[in-house]
């Protein structure tokens, strides 16, 4: 009984000390600029700042005070914070709402080492995987793997949806310049048939692999595209669907339906039920990404995610990046009211990750119940949103710098380039550094009218600043750094969930609209005029495409 205590707690944040207290000093808080906050403390930038795995975070520049750091730290204490990080690292079913761990760290963990599932060290079982993808993404890229007609593999194409898709596109597009020149790469999710048909329009059947990446393997959208791919296998070789052996893979936690899809068994890659999708990135889920870095690469990232992984776990709050991030996001989220926040990656490889963290963050927190299945009576996840910085400075920076909406962001940049070329690291590091500070110091009036803007001028080019940021900060973007990173953030996310005391680790949310899409797809399919079952809207929508889609008519199945 004691192990799941921290899950059958009916404390609510704002019934905890710490959080009345951070309610009264908000009040104090709210009208201090970061203007006098720097110039009382003249060595706040030194000060405020934490390093942990090679990651270094500047968080100077955010509306605090070392009394917040304080309060927002007893906080994540009087919460249990702690507890709820060990009771995930040791395996407890804290997805309690599908009674299952969370035991992702178990995918980055070291040979020799242990992570207990029902008491089963499944290490051994998660590095037999890491190996048998090892072995095949070597395979294929010395081309001893050849597909149907004898052609080496040149193309690979991975099907799924969610962490399925995101995940492995997140880190072969942030890691290409370690990959493999040879392979090309494409990732289909949408069941909209432009995607798939975008994604292989210039690809040859006889050198195409197709990885299709899906727990249940029966998830609907994932499963279309899986048929159309086996089709076009088909109709390109010319050859009947056994055939096509050579250019099907699956990573599944279902064998048997795996096996029964067509995919021979020795080519089926299996991850397990107590990872999540948008935690599974280091799991058999990431095999396009082994094929493109090869397993050293590959290796060096679990290594990445490892090292954060531990720093999360045994690091002081006080010094602890993903803790004091995500108390940082309770501080703005439920205290200022920001409903949103950017991530802003100075480094174009990462011009995917704020697409992937929007499912991280918004698919863990966005959350309206208490692991208790209360009501929570504040804020949870805020809209999640980005862009490479560097294309956002000539957009939505405007929003950032001069709009009516408070957006903490998140800078993130590389001391060392991957590609050097003149002064275009110095310039790129130059403008991340300056948006930061003009964001949080702004111009004022008397600055605008000191350069010789008339009167009437002066407020379209007045900045208020008091806009907060972090900057994390790394040597370069490595497989190891864009492991550390990806972690920081579900450790960030995690700790937002305890403050908030709900489960970040199932997704219900996305159910409802599924289910109902199989009610609706097969009158959609059909002409019959018998009355449709859903309010007024839906029917007259279905009706109005049976009319407008130019197909041959079908009978309504009873």
């Amino acid at each position: 009984m004691a192990a799941r205590a921290w899950s059958l707690n009916r404390d609510i944040q704002t019934k905890r000390t710490a959080w009345k207290a951070l309610q009264i000093h908000h009040k104090k808080m709210k009208e201090i600029h970061l203007l006098d906050l720097f110039a009382h403390d003249p060595v706040r930038g030194e000060r405020m700042a934490a390093e942990g795995a090679g990651l270094y975070l500047d968080y100077s520049k955010n509306r605090i005070t070392y009394q917040t750091l304080k309060l927002l730290i007893a906080l994540a204490e009087e919460s249990g914070l702690q507890g709820r990080i060990d009771a995930m690292f040791r395996g407890e079913r804290v997805n309690i709402t599908e009674k299952r761990p969370a035991l992702h760290v178990a995918l980055r963990a070291p040979k020799g080492t242990s992570a207990y599932v029902d008491g089963r060290n499944v290490v051994p079982q998660v590095h037999a995987v890491l190996d048998r993808m090892a072995h095949f993404g070597e395979r294929v890229r010395t081309g001893e793997w050849k597909g149907y007609t004898g052609k080496r593999i040149r193309n690979v194409v991975n099907i799924g949806a969610g962490g399925s898709h995101l995940g492995p596109l997140l880190a072969t597009q942030a890691l290409r310049h370690y990959a493999d020149p040879f392979l090309t790469f494409r990732f289909v999710a949408s069941v909209d048939a432009s995607a798939f048909a975008e994604a292989v329009r210039d690809l040859d059947p006889a050198e195409t692999l197709f990885i299709i990446s899906c727990k249940t393997f029966n998830t609907i959208d994932t499963m279309s595209n899986a048929c159309t791919a086996r089709e076009w296998l088909v109709s390109g070789l010319k050859t009947d669907k056994e055939s096509v052996a050579k250019h099907l893979v699956a990573v599944s936690a279902n064998v048997a339906e795996a096996t029964q899809f067509g995919i021979a068994t020795g080519n089926i890659f299996e991850f397990w039920d107590w990872v999540g999708g948008r935690y599974s990135l280091c799991s058999a889920v990431g095999l396009a990404a082994m094929l493109a870095i090869g397993e050293k690469r590959f290796g060096e990232m679990l290594d990445g995610f490892h090292q954060m992984d531990m720093h999360y776990l045994a690091t002081p709050f006080q010094r602890n990046l993903p803790v004091l991030m995500g108390l940082l996001s309770i501080w703005y989220n439920d205290l200022f009211g920001a409903q949103s926040f950017a991530i802003l990656p100075y480094e174009q490889y990462l011009e995917r990750l704020p697409a992937y963290l929007q499912q991280l963050i918004m698919g863990s927190n966005g959350k309206h119940v208490t692991l208790i299945g209360t009501d929570v009576i504040q804020p949870t996840s805020p809209v999640c949103w980005g862009d490479s910085g560097a294309n956002g400075q000539h957009s939505f920076f405007q929003l950032l710098h001069q709009g009516t909406r408070l957006v903490p962001c998140d800078f993130i940049a590389f001391a060392e380039p991957l590609r050097s070329y003149g002064r275009h690291q110095e310039m790129l590091m130059a403008n991340a550094f300056a948006q930061t500070a003009a964001l949080a110091f702004g111009k004022t009036a008397e600055q605008v009218k000191a350069e010789g803007t008339p009167d009437w001028l002066v407020p379209h080019r007045l900045f208020a600043g008091n806009r907060p940021s972090n900057t994390i900060l790394a040597q370069q973007l490595t497989p190891e750094s864009f492991g550390k990173l990806v972690a920081l953030y579900e450790h960030s996310v995690h700790t937002q969930a305890v403050i908030w005391n709900i489960n970040p680790f199932d997704q219900w949310g996305v159910e409802l609209g599924q289910d109902l899409a199989t009610t609706i797809l097969p009158e959609l399919q059909c002409s019959d005029d018998k009355p449709l079952q859903h309010d007024s809207s839906t029917s007259t929508l279905i009706r109005r495409y049976r009319s407008m889609r130019r197909r041959p008519e079908q009978p309504c199945d009873g």
